[in-house]
């Protein structure tokens, strides 16, 4: 959640004073702020800067936040394909397995993953206690862009850009960068030196871009 002046060592004294016991927790720490500026080390002003840092985190973009769940498998990079197909964390709790796994990139471990994080109890609670507290637990709404619903791949050495310059470009167009070939994905991106994923590609028919072609895509 990007919380700046909350690393290990602040969390390990908040849980060992038990004023955390859980990720929602940490959206009612403005209640304790007193008993905060008296603790050894901190004073009203990184009290404030804490409390203010914390209370900053709840606009963080839907996607992050299911990221920072800490659901087993769903990466960074999962969480933003999720977030893009279900607008809403009820929508994803409503989600079935076989509908998980409609989505791009999610397979049946996800899929079991996700249903299971959701068929607990505590999770539930700790979703309504950070709903109540206004964290964003939706995405958005979305203008579209150039690659809007497109899934994308990358192989071989990019001229102009690395990995994660085109994969930035790519989803700030809309699109979602996969890291395999299936036939979900609308285009593989070719660069040098490509591997055994452009002959996957050709064989099920997928269009190539080479970087000149993405980058006019995307103009």
């Amino acid at each position: 959640m990007d919380i700046e002046g909350l690393g290990e060592a602040i969390i390990e004294q908040l849980v060992g004073l038990e004023l955390v016991r859980n990720i929602a927790d940490l959206y009612g720490l403005r209640q304790h702020r007193d008993r905060l500026m008296g603790l050894e080390r901190w004073g009203e002003k990184s009290t404030d800067n804490l409390l203010s840092a914390i209370e900053a985190s709840k606009e963080r973009p839907f996607h992050r936040v299911l990221f920072a769940l800490g659901i087993r498998h769903v990466g960074a990079g999962v969480a933003r394909v999720l977030a893009e197909h279900f607008p809403s964390i009820g929508a994803l709790q409503k989600a079935t397995p076989a509908a998980l796994q409609q989505v791009t990139t999610i397979g049946p471990a996800i899929a079991e993953s996700i249903t299971r994080f959701f068929a607990e109890p505590h999770n539930r609670e700790v979703l309504r206690d950070l709903a109540r507290a206004g964290v964003r637990l939706h995405s958005e709404a979305r203008t579209g862009g150039a690659l809007a619903g497109k899934v994308l791949v990358l192989t071989g050495t990019l001229e102009h850009h690395t990995r994660e310059e085109a994969k930035a470009l790519i989803e700030a167009a809309g699109g979602t960068v996969a890291s395999g070939i299936s036939a979900k994905v609308h285009y593989l991106v070719v660069g040098a030196d490509a591997g055994s994923k452009l002959a996957k590609a050709q064989a099920l028919g997928i269009r190539t871009l080479t970087e000149a072609e993405l980058l006019a895509m995307l103009r």
